[in-house]
């Protein structure tokens, strides 16, 4: 008969274990068992010991956030193309080495220090004649790519023009960036831990629960510097038919706009 009424409590205690994370209530005295009675240590079924993995039931919710804050460029960073022909490979070589060599002259005439100037790529390949049964050999062009980065974009157009006029063939591309982009993207995340709490209060509060402290985080934005391509500026710069015109009208041509750098979050919040 002990035995019974003792696993009579047992299954008693564990129906009160309900609803937003009760706590098991205090033993009723006409049971006739005392806290001591409900240790694991003193809980015994068919002569094995069994150990609770807590006096709780734990609910909680889980809540998605996200935010963005808005960030104007100060920065750039330009892929520029140098390209140079001749019917020789060494005099090829030497004209492009040359070319990009005055290339990187005027940007550290410019103020732009050298380890902001690097060298990308670098290919040369044959010219080839098809005319006639047999493709012949006329000619070797070579391509150096140079990625300038951390261009202040006050000025950007005045370094485009002249670097235009000193021998660049192409500009592949101009991205804008922030160079205070941690700082925004911890302040999006600061804003998207807020928001995710009054998500969970709520959603808590429409269930008739309160929530309680945070079981789990995590960050499930991937991060990348905050940037964008400005194609249509590249293109225009790359024109050959207009390099001569936009080398005295560099005014008014670069509109970085802004950028919207996003932070996102899982939390994982305790319901009580």
């Amino acid at each position: 008969m002990k035995r019974m009424k003792f696993l009579l409590m047992i299954g008693i205690v564990s129906l009160g274990v309900a609803g937003c994370g009760n706590k098991v209530p205090s033993t009723d005295s006409s049971v006739g068992a005392s806290p001591t009675a409900l240790s694991p240590q003193n809980i015994a079924v068919s002569d094995k010991t069994v150990y609770p993995s807590s006096l709780y039931e734990t609910n909680s919710i889980i809540i998605n956030s996200s935010e963005k804050v808005t960030v104007v460029p100060d920065i750039a960073e330009v892929v520029y193309s140098v390209r140079t022909q001749a019917k020789e490979a060494a005099d090829c070589q030497q004209k492009n080495a040359e070319a990009v060599s005055q290339v990187i002259d005027l940007l550290r005439s410019l103020n732009i220090e050298e380890k902001s100037i690097q060298t990308s790529d670098y290919y040369m390949n044959p010219i080839y004649n098809y005319s006639g049964s047999t493709a012949r050999v006329t000619g070797y062009e070579a391509t150096a790519t140079l990625t300038v980065s951390d261009l202040p974009i006050d000025g950007l157009d005045s370094i485009l023009s002249q670097s235009v006029s000193t021998g660049i063939n192409t500009i592949e591309s101009i991205t804008y960036q922030a160079s205070k982009y941690d700082e925004s993207y911890q302040q999006a995340l600061s804003a998207a831990v807020t928001t995710a709490y009054q998500k969970a209060q709520v959603l808590a509060k429409a269930a008739g629960c309160n929530v309680g402290q945070v079981i789990n985080i995590q960050e499930t934005s991937g991060y990348s510097q905050a940037r964008y391509t400005d194609n249509a500026l590249a293109r225009k710069y790359s024109s050959m038919a207009v390099k001569e015109e936009m080398a005295f009208d560099t005014a008014g041509s670069v509109m970085p706009g802004e950028i919207q750098v996003e932070a996102s979050i899982t939390v994982e919040y305790q319901l009580y």
